[in-house]
């Protein structure tokens, strides 16, 4: 046997090959919408720019269709077995970043303008909410016993979407310290619902969807909710010190927004001078300008919340990796999940 027929494919390769077995599936899902709405899904999913024309290599990653696909495989079936779940989870999430940019207000996304933002606030939702109803559709029509079994299962992945969507946007409104200050435990258990959900979900409907037994299931449900929230602890890092070429966002971006996220909480909730400094400074009024944003970010780092963040996603990928090893799983399946869940998390932008 040669070397190339032995080695491990990456976690490129990995996304690719799930990427084109789920795309004509996506495509025709997306074919059945609303010719309006139809252009605005093509148009989210970076298949085309606003014009109408195709915008080649702008889709994203792809990374919740290639869990559903490899949930499939590792519950012993076929990636064709997931397909229904792949899509579904595809639509799902599109239309949730479709209504947290709106939430949100954010103007761009992947260097190209939002949604709302080239189509209008009322058509963006529109095409939001034919998203959302288009992926229960389609995984209503999942033929045997996993069809009804994953409709709920995704329910409850959506309920638990939108706790955690509220959760972030109360945070909003709590002070930064004292007796209503958000903390971390807190932060973690709304990754959990708003980040983790839809991963886990899209791993185990590809396990349900194959036949695979609830316990099956339950871990790689666990597995992407762990994952989740390692994902947003990097995620969080990004938004105060990602490089704005490969993010796309301003430097310090969420500093500038006052966003609770993760080193923030974390460096508020230590035991280090500069904790109460950067206290000081967030509850200054006004708006962080360029120095105080630059400022704000030194402190979150001296008092440990740039490391805190780190050993976050460090901790929560080993218990992702911990939940796959506690249920039998097909080799060449765990093995690509194994490749691709650190790949998901270890961004450079």
């Amino acid at each position: 046997m040669t070397l190339s027929t032995t080695r491990r494919a990456s976690a490129p390769q990995i996304l690719d090959r799930c990427r084109e077995l789920v795309r004509p599936a996506l495509v025709a899902s997306v074919g059945r919408l609303h010719p309006w709405h139809a252009e605005a899904a093509a148009f989210s999913l970076g298949w085309r720019g606003a014009d109408g024309e195709p915008v080649p290599g702008s889709q994203g990653k792809g990374v919740r269709q290639a869990l559903a696909v490899l949930g499939a495989e590792a519950a012993g079936g076929s990636g064709e077995d997931g397909l229904l779940g792949a899509v579904a989870v595809e639509l799902i999430h599109t239309f949730s970043l479709i209504h947290d940019d709106i939430m949100d207000g954010d103007e761009t996304r992947r260097r190209r303008p939002t949604l709302w933002k080239a189509y209008g606030t009322g058509p963006a939702v529109l095409a939001g909410d034919a998203l959302f109803a288009l992926a229960v559709s389609t995984l209503a029509e999942a033929p045997g016993p996993g069809g009804p079994a994953a409709v709920r299962h995704l329910a409850g992945a959506l309920g638990d979407l939108v706790h955690g969507q509220a959760q972030d946007l109360l945070f909003e409104s709590r002070p930064w310290s004292g007796p209503g200050a958000v903390l971390p435990h807190e932060y973690r258990a709304m990754a959990t619902h708003k980040t983790g959900s839809l991963l886990g979900c899209a791993a185990a409907l590809g396990a349900v969807l194959a036949g695979a037994p609830a316990s099956t299931a339950e871990a790689l449900d666990l597995a992407g909710r762990h994952v989740g929230v390692a994902f947003q602890a990097v995620d969080d890092l990004l938004g105060i010190w990602g490089d704005p070429q490969v993010t796309g966002k301003p430097v310090h971006s969420d500093l500038r927004r006052f966003k609770k996220t993760y080193p923030v909480l974390a460096a508020l909730s230590a035991d280090h001078p500069a904790a109460g400094r950067l206290d000081a400074l967030l509850t200054s009024a006004g708006p962080l300008d360029d120095a105080a944003a630059r400022r704000a970010a030194e402190l979150i780092d001296e008092a440990g919340g740039r490391r805190a963040a780190v050993t976050e996603a460090q901790e929560h990928l080993a218990a992702a990796r911990a939940c796959l090893d506690r249920v039998p799983l097909a080799d060449e399946a765990k093995g690509d999940l194994l490749t691709l869940i650190p790949y998901l998390v270890d961004r450079t932008g």
